[in-house]
């Protein structure tokens, strides 16, 4: 796609647009936040941003055709990074409240309420990195900024999906995962300071 953006922040009325984009775009990279699924497929590097509740996110997702976007970039092996309930939206379902809403299936797994005292875990936590990771290069031993209340206990490592994890009240949840070009973090790189730049140049420099 010849004059068109880098990175596409995609815009399906989840919110936290702005942060997002002004993260990646101190990367020097040229960003365009858009709905359009043509060129949200067609960028070098796509942002799945999220924030609210599941259902929403998923409803906003397919309303922009955004579960198609993200399969047909991971085909063709484009980059996409996945944030907080952007992240969540991955896994096969989410369940809050007592409501269950189907996710777009790329991991098995179901976003369920954390089991904690404190909730929501809201704050800097440390993050078990998954060896040989690329997104936590030269940041591993870094806190990030987490805000969320639901999560994923249980996602297989197999040969080329790399699993980081984090916990908050004795519960351990899926911080990030890392499979081909789709890579997605539960916490909030553009929220993250120093660490969350380096985090956020890590994947800009996958494009």
């Amino acid at each position: 796609m010849s004059g068109g953006p880098d990175v596409v922040v995609l815009d399906y009325g989840s919110g936290n647009l702005r942060s997002a984009e002004r993260a990646i775009a101190r990367t020097g990279v040229d960003v365009l936040v858009t709905s359009d699924p043509e060129v949200a497929v067609a960028a070098p590097g796509l942002v799945v941003p999220g924030v609210g509740a599941y259902a929403a996110c998923m409803a906003g997702l397919r309303a922009v055709g955004g579960p198609d976007v993200i399969a047909a970039r991971q085909e063709a092996g484009r980059p996409t990074l996945a944030i907080c309930v952007g992240h969540q939206i991955l896994f096969e379902a989410g369940i809050e409240h007592g409501v269950e809403a189907d996710g777009c299936g790329v991991w098995p797994g179901v976003v369920e309420q954390l089991h904690a005292e404190r909730l929501p875990h809201m704050g800097w936590n440390t993050v078990e990195v998954a060896e040989g990771s690329r997104l936590f290069d030269g940041v591993a031993d870094d806190r990030f900024y987490f805000v969320h209340s639901y999560g994923v206990r249980a996602l297989e490592e197999r040969p080329g999906r790399l699993v980081t994890w984090a916990e908050h009240g004795g519960d351990r949840f899926v911080a990030g995962v890392e499979e081909g070009s789709l890579w997605s973090t539960q916490f909030h790189p553009e929220k993250s300071g120093d660490a969350g730049a380096r985090l956020v140049a890590n994947w800009v420099a996958t494009l």
